[in-house]
């Protein structure tokens, strides 16, 4: 008979980690005699409930089992009516531009999942990090209690359909628990978490962690993993044609070879590899080298600087930038670096064929990046990744709960439409973004045609869009939000709980 393979807990992971680099009583802090008086019985996996949430009771999602193929379960999540009836008020909130809408909706239905993600990164905008990521964590619970009975996160066979807008947010709640847990310093359980997220689609991949499982990797020190996903991996989609990769597996390579139970045969066979490797990567993506250097805080030397193949020719198309910026904050090895790029300079010189190939192929692909990788650039936040989103993207409005949803996306339920109402129905808010931009219209009603004609230029609505977007930061900056009740009932009946 088999020994059955023991659940991996990511939560305790986390807590692991962190005691091992900040010691228990930091990390436990006042916690221990609180663990006695837990109001939650439920064993979570994903995350421990926390006696100041609000009493918990099944929000309306649930899961469901659509079929079993080729050894692997496919899920989704579905929406009961009443929750459904939420959602609407939701988005009725989201549209009112005001926060205090949703805090208002959380106050009746604390564990609303689109509320949580987006109240979370209200909270987040005004650097209210614990709050932030204790909403974030609420909504993963929320998830976890929904989950089917042979619904298995750790086993690498439950996928979950991203096209169904129900399963959305189980993506993005978990990407950006995995971006809390990173920036808390502790990577490796932020690696579970992008595994997690990978396995869930991982033919389409709907948030690119591909972009981000490297970086990762290469933070948590798990050098063999990344090269093991890169070896099975790089047949059927060609990692090495993603920036990230083919310089972070070059780096892989050399940090194996560094360590110090690795033999010397093999040290030297790890390291020449690694040369190469990189040597490819800079002649493959030139573009990469200034960037980076100037993310090390290192000024590059006059051969370097003023030689034609990593100078001005070597600026990326948009496409490629976006996918170079995301994650390139390697703790590189400067010395070995630098002897890679005078030996590229030299094959460069020396007119090696591999250049002028890799030339035609940067000019053949990179035209245009897919949804996805612009769906990973907007979760990223990183400016300079952002900066170089097309127009088509830029231009378009964005939501937190559900940033660029697929075009082919599979509606189970739709939201009714709502009868228009009068300008004088306006609220204050609608008004003063109305008296900022001329072009803005919150509820639809049809423009003149001078305006739609300005309004449909590109460079002119992407500055609109801008001054919105930084109108809205300064606003939200000086809203305070109510606090949600809290039941801290001592003698309620423990055997109501789920």
């Amino acid at each position: 008979m088999k020994k059955k393979k023991k659940k991996k807990n990511t939560t305790g992971e986390k807590q692991t980690e962190l005691k091992r680099y900040f010691g228990a009583r930091a990390v436990l802090g006042d916690q221990r005699p609180r663990q006695r008086q837990r109001q939650f019985h439920r064993s979570t996996w994903m995350t421990i409930p926390k006696n100041t949430w609000p009493r918990f009771s099944r929000p309306g999602i649930s899961m469901t089992l659509l079929e079993s193929r080729d050894g692997l379960q496919y899920f989704t999540f579905e929406h009961s009516r009443d929750y459904q009836q939420i959602q609407f008020k939701f988005l009725d909130s989201v549209e009112s531009m005001d926060p205090n809408n949703i805090v208002a909706l959380l106050q009746m239905n604390p564990y609303h999942i689109d509320s949580l993600l987006q109240l979370s990164d209200v909270c987040r905008i005004q650097e209210d990090q614990e709050m932030a990521r204790d909403l974030i964590e609420r909504a993963l619970y929320s998830f976890e209690c929904a989950f089917h009975p042979v619904c298995s996160l750790t086993s690498g066979t439950s996928r979950l359909d991203y096209l169904r807008p129900e399963n959305r947010a189980f993506y993005l709640a978990g990407y950006k628990h995995m971006m809390f847990l990173e920036r808390r310093g502790c990577p490796r359980t932020a690696l579970e978490y992008c595994r997690l997220i990978l396995s869930l689609d991982p033919d389409s991949d709907p948030l690119c962690m591909l972009l981000l499982i490297d970086f990762l990797s290469l933070r948590s020190r798990e050098y063999n993993f990344l090269l093991r996903l890169y070896q099975d991996w790089e047949v059927h989609r060609n990692l090495s044609q993603l920036p990230n990769f083919a310089f972070s597996v070059a780096l892989s390579h050399f940090h194996l070879s560094q360590e110090d139970q690795t033999e010397s045969e093999e040290r030297e066979r790890l390291k020449h590899k690694a040369d190469l490797l990189l040597q490819d990567a800079l002649i493959m993506f030139p573009g990469v080298l200034m960037p980076l250097l100037d993310l090390c805080t290192v000024q590059p030397d006059a051969a370097v600087s003023s030689h034609d193949f990593f100078g001005p020719r070597s600026i990326m198309p948009p496409c490629l930038s976006c996918l170079s910026y995301i994650k390139s904050k390697f703790i590189w090895v400067l010395l070995w670096l630098e002897e890679c790029v005078r030996e590229v300079l030299r094959r460069v010189d020396a007119k090696d064929p591999l250049v002028e190939d890799c030339q035609n192929k940067r000019k053949q692909r990179y035209q245009s990046a897919p949804l996805n990788i612009h769906r990973h650039v907007i979760l990223s936040e990183i400016k300079e990744a952002t900066s170089t989103l097309p127009l088509e993207v830029t231009t378009q409005s964005v939501m937190g709960f559900d940033p660029l949803p697929p075009l082919d996306s599979v509606v189970s339920y739709t939201r009714p439409e709502r009868q228009s109402v009068g300008a004088s129905n306006e609220s204050t808010l609608s008004l003063f973004f109305r008296s900022l931009l001329p072009n803005f219209n919150l509820q639809g009603e049809p423009m003149p045609q001078d305006d739609l004609e300005v309004a449909q230029a590109g460079r002119e609505l992407n500055q609109e869009v801008n001054r919105l977007m930084v109108a809205m930061r300064d606003m939200l900056a000086n809203i305070q939000f109510q606090e949600p009740p809290r039941e801290d009932n001592p003698d309620r009946d423990e055997g109501e709980w789920d």
